[in-house]
Formats: C-alpha cells, sequence, structure tokens
C-alpha cells in the first residue's frame, strides 16, 4: 500500500513537471511570436529603397551606412576575440593540470566579464580604446570593445564543445602515433567545430544588439567609413537614435525589421552548417 502510494505520488509529480515544462516551453515560443509578429506588423511597411541609399540625408534615413559599420564591426570583433578565445579554452581543457591556479584564476575572471554591465564596457573602451591610445571615436575602438565583450562566450562554449568530444577519438590518435598537438587541432577541434560555430554565432548576434558600448567608443556617426578609424554608427544604435529623437518612428520599426531579419538569417545559417558539420564527421 506504501509503495503504491509512492509510485501514485512520483507519477503525479513527474506529470506536473511535465506539464510545467511544456508550458514553459509555450509562452517563450508564444513570446516569440507576438515579438517577431509585433515587429514586423509596425515596421514592414515602411521598408523602402530610400532606407537603403548609400548616403544617409535627414530625408532617406538611411540604415545602410549603419549597416555597413555593423558588418565591419563583427568582422574586426570576431578576428580578434575568436582566435584568443578559441585557443584559450584548448588551454584550459587539453593542456591545464586539474587544481591549476592560473586556470581558476581565469574561470573566475571569465565568469566576472560575462556579468559586467555594456555600459561599464563602453565607458572602459572611451577610457582606454578612445583616450589612452588614441584610437578616437571609431569602429577599431568600437570592435576592440566588444571583442572584450564576447570573449567569455566564445571561451565557454568552446569549452564546452571540445569537453563534448568523445575521448575515444583521442584515444584513437594516440594509438595512430599522433602526438598531443596534432590530436588537439587534427581530431579534436574540428569534432567540436559546431560548438563553437554556436558560440560565435551568439557573439554576432549580441554585437549586432549591442548599443551602449558602442555608443562611447565607436560612435553615432551616420556615413560609410574611410578606414577602421572613422567613427560611425551601428545599426541597434542607428535604432536608438532614431527612436530617441521621436521624429521617425516608422523609420525606426523599418530598422528594427531589418535587425529581426538578420537574426533569424543567422541563427538559421547556424543551425543549417552545425547540422551539416554533424553530419560530415
Amino acid at each position: 500500500m506504501v509503495n503504491c502510494l509512492k509510485m501514485q505520488a512520483a507519477t503525479t509529480a513527474s506529470n506536473l513537471l511535465g506539464i510545467t515544462v511544456w508550458v514553459a516551453a509555450g509562452v517563450n515560443i508564444l513570446s516569440l511570436i507576438f515579438l517577431i509578429g509585433y515587429i514586423l506588423a509596425q515596421g514592414i511597411s515602411y521598408l523602402n529603397w530610400e532606407l537603403f541609399a548609400f548616403e544617409y540625408t535627414t530625408q532617406n534615413v538611411s540604415l545602410f551606412p549603419a549597416l555597413v559599420n555593423t558588418v565591419l564591426i563583427i568582422v574586426i570583433a570576431l578576428s580578434l576575440a575568436a582566435p584568443l578565445g578559441i585557443c584559450t579554452a584548448i588551454y584550459f581543457v587539453e593542456y591545464a593540470k586539474k587544481g591549476n591556479k592560473l586556470v581558476s584564476v581565469m574561470d573566475i575572471t571569465t565568469d566576472t566579464l560575462a556579468g559586467i554591465p555594456s555600459v561599464v564596457y563602453g565607458l572602459f573602451g572611451l577610457l582606454f580604446f578612445v583616450s589612452y591610445l588614441q584610437f578616437g571615436y571609431s569602429l577599431l575602438a568600437g570592435a576592440c570593445t566588444v571583442a572584450i565583450m564576447i570573449l567569455p562566450v566564445i571561451i565557454r562554449t568552446t569549452e564546452e564543445a571540445l569537453q563534448a568530444v568523445p575521448v575515444s577519438y583521442k584515444e584513437g590518435s594516440y594509438a595512430l602515433g599522433a602526438n598531443k598537438l596534432r590530436t588537439v587541432f587534427v581530431v579534436v577541434l574540428p569534432a567540436a567545430v559546431p560548438g563553437i560555430l554556436t558560440g560565435i554565432i551568439l557573439s554576432i548576434g549580441r554585437i549586432i544588439g549591442e548599443t551602449a558600448a558602442l555608443i562611447y567608443t565607436a560612435g553615432t556617426v551616420a556615413q560609410l567609413p574611410e578606414n577602421m578609424f572613422s567613427s560611425g554608427r551601428s545599426l541597434a544604435v542607428h535604432l536608438y537614435v532614431l527612436a530617441s529623437e521621436g521624429l521617425f518612428m516608422e523609420q525606426a520599426f523599418a530598422t528594427a525589421v531589418v535587425l529581426v531579419i538578420i537574426t533569424v538569417i543567422i541563427n538559421l545559417a547556424s543551425t543549417w552548417m552545425a547540422g551539416k558539420l554533424m553530419r560530415g564527421n
């Protein structure tokens, strides 16, 4: 009798947990659908070719210069953060000994960096990159700042991807006579590429949506850049400026539509690439 009651209680708890999970998933999906639907409904009708003019004016409020600036910031930031983050994760997982004090300090540092508000990064970038290194308000200063911001994401996702690689892969490589370095870069790293790619995609998403850090470092100039030391606004900053002025709300919603479309495309592309890489492995 007692066992029967315990089994019934366990079944009830399991059913309640299952219902809770389904409800949470449903709320999450509905929230996403509502958010995307609302933005598309408000802004898609205001999309026109004037928004993609090469030169920004107060008449067309073109987002094209901001789009170019965003792409350049992403490329520069990933060029700085991705190699450093991946190599750091490789050291943590494959080379560092357990109980290493340096690794413990780096773990704490990485977690701390991940929790710092973006406005603090912006102030740091303003003081260090803009003023001390004399980069000025430039794409380079903004990219260096967001590179520091995305570094914890790349490190953590790469660590998890490397730890998920089956031990048999390494054992097979060692059995064939490969050394540690060759095993890591020829066997382990390619197998971890889907997870590493996920971290890079998350980093791109954070850069695209960043405003505070870039306002203080890259500036808000709405023009195509001449070089890396040119000031320029990103798409998110462009949206913020339009919305804060209150004079171009239609164009602000249209810019939000472009941001949503870019984000969806990036996520779909990353999912497709990760699946293809997994099948290839």
